[in-house]
C-alpha cells in the first residue's frame, strides 16, 4: 500500500487524503473465484481534475472503485436496500409457510410411504431369489406351500395375472422333494400361539413329527397348577388374564414399549389356563391364601382325641389320629378336608401326599411321551423302530417305575387307616426289588410279590441290550442283504451313470461298515441317557411336591406374620393398623407369591416339558416354513430371505 499512496500524494501533490483498513477475513474475488486478502481505502480529494488522476491511478492498481453517494443517493439506496429487505423478508416468509404445509403433509403421508417403501423391497428381494428361464421373460420360483393352500395359490397366480393384464398366465407345477426336507407349519391362533410359542422355544419340529403343543395346553397349566394351587392367587392371574383378553384389541395395548408386558400379553390364555387349574387344584389342597374352605361339612370328630376334661378352646394343639374310634366319619366330598389345616401334623399328611403325587404324574407324563414317540416311527416308515426301540423303552420305563405306581395305589386301596399301622413300606420293596432279595421285617404286600419284582426287573434289564443292539444289528443286515445281492452288467452300468448324472457317490463296504458304527454310537449313547434320564427324571418330578410345599410356606407366613396380626385386636389404632397390614399383604402377595413364586412354578413346569416329557419323543431338529407376508414387517425382517426355497 505504500507504493500507491506514495504515488497519491506525488500526482495530487498532497491535495488528497488517503485512509486505508485491512478487512480481517478473506473476500472472493468477483473474477478469478479465488479468495484474497482485500484492503479497503477511503479517498477524499477537492476538484476534478485531482479526480481524473486518482481514478487513473486507482485504475492502474485494478482498484474497484464505489463513488460516496450523496445524502439524496444515499436516502435513495437505503430506500431501496429497505423494500428488497421487505420483499425478501415477505418471500421467506411465505416459502416458511408453503415448506410448513408440505412437511405437515409429508409428516401424515411418512407411515404409509414407509410400508410401500419396505412392502417394495420385500417383493424385490423375493424376485431377486427366483430365476429366469431359456427365453428370459419368464421368472421360475421354487417355492413350498401347504398341500391344502395349493388351491388357494392357482386362484392367487390367476388373479394376479388377470390384474396385470399378462399375456401369459401365471402356473405352478408339483417338483418331487424326495430329497429334500420340507419345513414344517404349525396352524396357530391367538389362544394357541402362547403354548406353540413354549414348544417352539426348545426347538421347530421335523416335517411330521408330533407336535407336542396340543398336549402342552393342558399338561403345562396342569403342572404348574401342582405347583402353585391356591384359590385366591389363581383367582387375581385369571383375572389379571381376563383383563388382558378383553382389551387385546385397544392399540395402547399392542403398542406397548414394555418388552415384560407384551411377553406377558403374548401369553395371556396360557396365563388364564395357569390361574383355572390353579383354582382347580387350590380347591383340592383347600387352600385360599392359607385359609381352608369349608364348603362341606368336614368329617373329622375331634372331641374322641381330646380328654373328656378339657375344652377344645383350651387345646394348644390338634393332632388328627385316625386310629381313634369315632373320630373319622366318612370321606370329604372333595379335596383335603379343612379341619387338617388347623392339625399339628398336617405337613407329614401333605408331604406324603404330595409327593405320591408327584411320583404317579411325573411316570405318567413320561410314559404318555414314550407312547407319542410311536407316531413318529409310524410316520417316518420306520416301523422296525417299533419292536427295536419303542417296546425296550416303554418295557424299561413301566417295568420298574410303572411298577412303583402301581405298588402306591394299591397300597392306598388295600389299607385303611385301622391297619395303615401295619403297612410295608414301598421304598424298602423297591430296593429289595433291585437287590433280588426281600426284607423278613416288611411283609409283602400280595402273594408272590418276590417273584413278580424279579421278573419285573428281568425284563428291564434285558430290555438295556435289546435297545442297545436291535437297531444297529437291523441295520447291519439289511445293508449286507443289499450288498449280497447279484446284478446285470446292464443294471450295473445303469446305476453308474444314474450316480453321476445326480451327483450321488456310491458307498463302498467301508462306508457301509462306518454307517452301521455310526449308528451304533447314537444308539449307545441313547440307550445310557434314556436308562439314567429315567431314574432321573422320575426323581425330577418330586419338584411338583417340593414348590408346592414352599408356596404353601410363604402363603402361611405372609398370613401369620402380617395380615393375621392386624386382625388380633379391634378398635380405632388397630383398625390403622389392620389397613397398613392388609396394605403389606396385598403388595407383597402380588411380588413374592404371584410374581416370584409364580415365575419359578411357570420355570419348573417348563424344565418338566422340555427335559423330561419332549425328550422322549421330539427332537426338535427343523425348521419352520416362513411364508412370505406383509404381516409384521419391519428393517430387521428385509434383511432377511422371506421365502423357503
Amino acid at each position: 500500500m505504500e507504493p500507491f499512496e506514495r504515488l497519491l500524494w506525488r500526482a495530487c501533490r498532497g491535495h488528497v487524503i488517503v485512509n486505508f483498513a485491512d478487512l480481517p477475513d478473506q473476500i472472493e474475488d468477483p473474477e478469478t473465484g479465488e479468495s484474497v486478502r482485500m484492503v479497503a481505502f477511503l479517498i477524499s480529494y477537492w476538484g476534478q481534475e485531482i479526480g481524473q488522476k486518482v481514478r487513473k491511478i486507482c485504475d492502474c492498481y485494478h482498484c474497484r472503485i464505489f463513488i460516496y453517494p450523496s445524502m439524496e443517493e444515499e436516502e435513495e439506496i437505503l430506500q431501496s436496500l429497505q423494500t428488497r429487505i421487505d420483499d425478501l423478508n415477505t418471500v421467506l416468509s411465505q416459502t416458511e409457510v408453503y415448506l410448513s404445509q408440505v412437511l405437515d403433509k409429508v409428516r401424515r403421508a411418512i407411515g404409509p410411504w414407509c410400508v410401500q417403501v419396505r412392502k417394495m423391497k420385500a417383493i424385490y428381494l423375493v424376485l431377486n431369489q427366483c430365476n429366469f428361464d431359456v427365453t428370459g421373460k419368464c421368472l421360475i420360483a421354487e417355492v413350498w406351500c401347504p398341500k391344502s393352500s395349493l388351491s388357494d395359490l392357482q386362484h392367487d397366480l390367476e388373479e394376479g395375472s388377470s390384474k396385470a393384464g399378462a399375456t401369459v398366465p401365471s402356473f405352478y407345477t408339483l417338483l418331487p422333494t424326495d430329497s429334500d426336507i420340507p419345513p414344517t407349519l404349525n396352524r396357530t391362533n391367538k389362544f394357541t400361539a402362547g403354548f406353540q410359542g413354549i414348544v417352539d422355544a426348545y426347538g421347530f419340529g421335523k416335517y411330521r413329527e408330533v407336535n407336542p403343543a396340543p398336549y402342552t395346553i393342558i399338561t403345562f397349566p396342569f403342572l404348574f397348577a401342582v405347583m402353585f394351587g391356591d384359590v385366591g392367587h389363581g383367582a387375581i392371574m385369571s383375572a389379571f388374564a381376563v383383563w388382558m383378553i378383553f382389551n387385546e384389541n385397544k392399540r395402547w395395548v399392542k403398542n406397548s414399549d414394555n418388552e415384560i408386558f407384551q411377553m406377558v400379553f403374548h401369553g395371556r390364555y396360557l396365563l388364564l389356563l395357569m390361574g383355572l387349574f390353579s383354582i382347580y387344584t387350590g380347591f383340592i389342597y383347600n387352600d385360599c391364601f392359607n385359609l381352608s374352605l369349608a364348603i362341606f361339612p368336614s368329617a373329622w370328630h375331634v372331641r374322641p382325641m381330646i380328654n373328656q376334661t378339657t375344652q377344645l378352646r383350651d387345646t394348644s394343639y390338634l393332632m388328627l389320629d385316625p386310629v381313634v374310634p369315632r373320630v373319622l366319619d366318612g370321606v370329604y366330598p372333595f379335596g383335603i378336608d379343612p379341619i387338617w389345616h388347623l392339625a399339628i401334623n398336617k405337613l407329614t399328611f401333605l408331604n406324603s401326599f404330595k409327593m405320591k403325587m408327584s411320583v404317579i404324574l411325573g411316570v405318567i407324563h413320561m410314559t404318555f411321551g414314550v407312547l407319542l414317540g410311536m407316531f413318529n416311527h409310524i410316520h417316518s416308515s420306520s416301523t422296525s423302530h417299533l419292536p427295536l426301540v419303542l417296546l425296550p423303552e416303554l418295557l424299561f420305563l413301566v417295568s420298574l417305575f410303572g411298577y412303583l405306581v402301581v405298588l402306591i395305589v394299591y397300597k392306598w386301596l388295600m389299607f385303611d387307616a385301622a391297619t395303615s399301622r401295619q403297612a410295608p413300606s414301598i421304598l424298602i420293596h423297591f430296593i429289595d426289588m433291585f437287590l433280588f432279595t426281600s426284607s423278613p421285617t416288611n411283609v409283602d404286600l400280595y402273594p408272590e410279590q418276590t417273584t413278580v419284582q424279579t421278573v419285573l426287573l428281568v425284563i428291564a434289564i434285558f430290555s438295556i441290550p435289546f435297545l442297545l443292539l436291535g437297531k444297529p444289528l437291523h441295520v447291519y443286515f439289511v445293508s449286507k442283504r443289499q450288498r449280497g445281492g447279484y446284478t446285470t452288467l446292464e443294471e450295473e452300468a445303469e446305476t453308474l451313470i444314474n450316480a453321476v448324472n445326480t451327483d450321488v457317490e456310491i458307498k463302498s463296504e467301508s462306508e457301509n461298515a462306518e454307517d452301521v458304527s455310526d449308528v451304533f454310537m447314537k444308539q449307545a449313547i441313547h440307550t445310557i441317557e434314556y436308562c439314567l434320564s429315567c431314574i432321573s427324571n422320575t426323581a425330577s418330578y418330586l419338584r411338583l411336591w417340593a414348590l408346592s410345599l414352599a408356596h404353601a410356606q410363604l402363603s402361611e407366613v405372609l398370613w401369620t406374620m402380617v395380615l393375621r396380626q392386624g386382625l388380633r385386636r379391634s378398635g380405632l389404632v388397630y383398625s390403622v393398623l389392620l389397613f397398613a397390614a392388609f396394605a403389606v399383604f396385598a403388595v407383597l402377595t402380588v411380588a413374592i407369591l404371584l410374581v416370584m413364586e409364580g415365575l419359578s412354578a411357570f420355570l419348573h413346569a417348563l424344565r418338566l416339558h422340555w427335559v423330561e416329557f419332549q425328550s422322549k419323543f421330539y427332537a426338535g431338529s427343523g425348521f419352520p416354513f416362513l411364508p412370505f407376508s406383509f404381516t409384521g414387517l419391519d428393517v430387521e425382517t428385509l434383511s432377511l430371505p422371506s421365502l423357503n426355497r
